[in-house]
């Protein structure tokens, strides 16, 4: 999966040898994904030393978003250190950001996320029925709502071309976004040496109502596609999607 993916953001310049080591350089990022995680409920109670590690591009869109009084929603890829990412904007703001996870197994597993996570900062909301009234609840409180959209969990989601093949990605960033009013920001996060962090932020994604809200959605989660090929194209060994994400994929290794 990491060999085709890589070969998707990169249209399949990489071959061989240079392939090999991307498929390292993957592997080596997502440790120190869970490294940092292990670490993160430590690291934030130094708030300064967490905010010394991070720099940000377009932070302004989330305050603008802020300002406005209506909440944010910040869509992710998997990208980097996104969990770090959330600790630094605790801390930042003084508020939770809140963020909506994959429920796993066994529950004993889960519970540790959940822990980690609150410790961290943050607020936890379990991808499920209950999910759609506790995010409104955020939004509502004039607060950032975090959901990684660049996987198709449910399966229930609109269908787009992404990285030049059709699949699915998640319809609750467009939707929740049209429903609240809240602006929908493109945001990811990239591993940098010793430690530190960039986040890029990206302008919000238009969300003028054109036609039907289905096709609406469809179109703005076109859109955020597009933003996430930009995102993850920039550092394509930073991306941990290791799943099937497209219908070759799952077709592939059924």
């Amino acid at each position: 999966m990491i060999e085709k993916n890589l070969g998707r953001a990169t249209d399949r310049a990489l071959q061989g040898v240079e392939l090999r080591r991307a498929v390292s350089e993957c592997f080596a990022s997502y440790g120190r994904y869970w490294l940092e995680l292990f670490r993160l409920p430590r690291d934030v109670r130094d708030p300064a030393s967490v905010q010394a590690r991070f720099e940000t591009e377009g932070f302004d869109y989330i305050k603008a978003g802020l300002d406005a009084g209506k909440g944010v929603v910040l869509a992710l890829p998997h990208l980097g250190g996104f969990d770090f990412a959330a600790g630094w904007f605790a801390g930042r703001m003084g508020r939770p950001p809140s963020v909506v996870v994959e429920a796993v197994e066994p529950p004993e597993l889960f519970d540790w996320f959940v822990r980690v996570r609150r410790d961290a900062g943050m607020e936890v909301i379990a991808l499920g029925p209950d999910a759609g009234a506790a995010v409104a609840r955020t939004l509502a409180d004039n607060r950032v709502v975090c959901l990684m959209a660049d996987r198709d969990i449910t399966g229930d989601g609109v269908e787009v071309e992404f990285f030049g093949e059709r699949t699915t990605l998640p319809a609750g960033p467009a939707m929740l976004a049209l429903r609240s009013g809240a602006p929908l920001v493109p945001m990811t996060v990239y591993f940098r040496p010793r430690g530190h962090h960039f986040a890029r932020i990206g302008p919000p994604v238009p969300l003028e109502r054109e036609g039907r809200l289905r096709d609406d959605v469809t179109r703005i989660t076109q859109v955020l596609a597009g933003r996430f090929e930009e995102f993850i194209r920039a550092e394509p060994t930073q991306w941990h999607v290791m799943q099937p994400n497209w219908p070759s994929d799952r077709a592939a290794v059924a």
